[in-house]
């Protein structure tokens, strides 16, 4: 989920983040412990569904699948502009994606141009105005609700400039209100099933666990309830509390309400899902203080974007155990594919990036996700 403080669910994640990131960089000198997940109780207390949340959760794990996206479509359609109007560049997932765009443009042979909302209503507003100054063939709404600037929309809508979306709506694909060619966007129900089987195949079905959310946004919110769903479907994992923290005051609040939390639940409190991965940037001054170890209990899991700090807590295993990552590069790619698709009259393609966990394990130091075969099969299918 992509969203920046003050504008709607594009406003608030982007400032938030951003707060994560220069946290995350203060964690120097913290420890690097890393204790052992909890040990299997001889009897499961949800055998079935611990089976199943193990199988998603291999799967999800693997880094060496094979492309799963399209493999044929329409042949490069030369010379073409396009912009993309970034909610805000401080928001490592909108920079994720422009970086995927820029290289895929190069490939392709287009222009592409980025112009930086400044994470403001009136900034983006100004941004996607620049956007149709410039004429282009077409504009990435990259990161926030199309419906703050519905009047843009509308004037892109009359010149016939196709719109796509990067989290610019709740779901991907097309979009009819607002008008958009297609969303670039993993499935919410997905990320918040991923996340929920990780907790509970991690902690062998006996889990206490909190979830932290923030209310205010409905896509959070839907995305939190979906995540204790699928918790609730094992009777060995206890829900302990959901912490309703809006992604604007995470810095501020997250610390004391988990101080309040470790004295209340204690060792019962053995796992967390975060509907981004900010929070636990700013649990862990709190953990820490308490003297729990980074590599122990609570293991947290972000179901957000997967931005780089959120990584670097992974792979030093502080606070966080896990993330569901969205494959920000590829994104960017598919973004110009599909771009391709709507210059040459055809249908958008329909893909829909499969979820993935990275761990301490299977990351391999990286900070990002970056899965393998994008690149060779849009190359392929643009004739480059």
């Amino acid at each position: 989920m992509t969203t920046a403080r003050a504008v709607g669910l594009a406003g608030a994640v982007a400032l938030a983040v951003a707060a994560c990131v220069v946290t995350t960089g203060c964690e120097r000198g913290a420890s690097t412990g890393a204790a052992s997940p909890p040990a299997e109780p001889a009897t499961p207390g949800c055998p079935a569904v611990l089976a199943k949340a193990r199988a998603a959760t291999r799967q999800a794990e693997k880094t060496d699948t094979a492309w799963d996206g399209p493999t044929t479509g329409p042949r490069a359609v030369p010379g073409k502009k396009i912009v993309y109007v970034a909610q805000t560049m401080t928001n490592p997932g909108v920079a994720g994606t422009v970086r995927g765009v820029r290289e895929a443009a190069r490939t392709i042979g287009w222009d592409a141009r980025v112009i930086d909302g400044q994470g403001t209503p009136a900034g983006i507003q100004a941004a996607f105005g620049q956007a149709l100054a410039l004429r282009p063939a077409g504009i990435v709404i990259g990161g926030f609700d199309p419906r703050l600037t519905s009047q843009q929309v509308a004037k892109a809508r009359a010149d016939r400039i196709p719109l796509i979306g990067w989290h610019a709506v709740g779901s991907p694909g097309p979009s009819r209100d607002p008008e958009l060619f297609t969303n670039v966007t993993t499935r919410v129900e997905d990320v918040a099933r991923i996340s929920a089987d990780w907790v509970i195949a991690h902690s062998h079905g006996t889990a206490g666990t909190v979830v932290f959310t923030d209310a205010s946004i409905p896509f959070a919110r839907n995305k939190s309830e979906l995540i204790k769903k699928e918790l609730a479907t094992c009777s060995g994992v206890k829900l302990l509390a959901e912490e309703n923290i809006p992604l604007s005051d995470t810095s501020s609040r997250t610390p004391q309400d988990v101080s309040s939390m470790l004295a209340r639940f204690g060792k019962k409190w053995t796992h967390s899902v975060a509907i981004n991965d900010v929070y636990f940037a700013d649990a862990a001054p709190a953990l820490r203080a308490a003297r729990r170890e980074g590599g122990g209990p609570p293991y947290n899991i972000g179901a957000g974007d997967g931005d780089p700090s959120a990584f670097q807590r992974i792979n030093s295993r502080q606070f966080q155990a896990a993330t569901v990552p969205e494959a920000l590069t590829e994104q960017g790619w598919q973004i110009i594919d599909e771009f391709n698709r709507a210059f040459s009259g055809r249908p958008p393609s329909g893909y829909v990036a499969p979820v993935h966990i990275a761990t301490a394990t299977n990351s391999t130091g990286t900070t990002s996700w970056d899965p393998p075969g994008y690149r060779t099969a849009y190359r392929s299918i643009w004739g480059k």
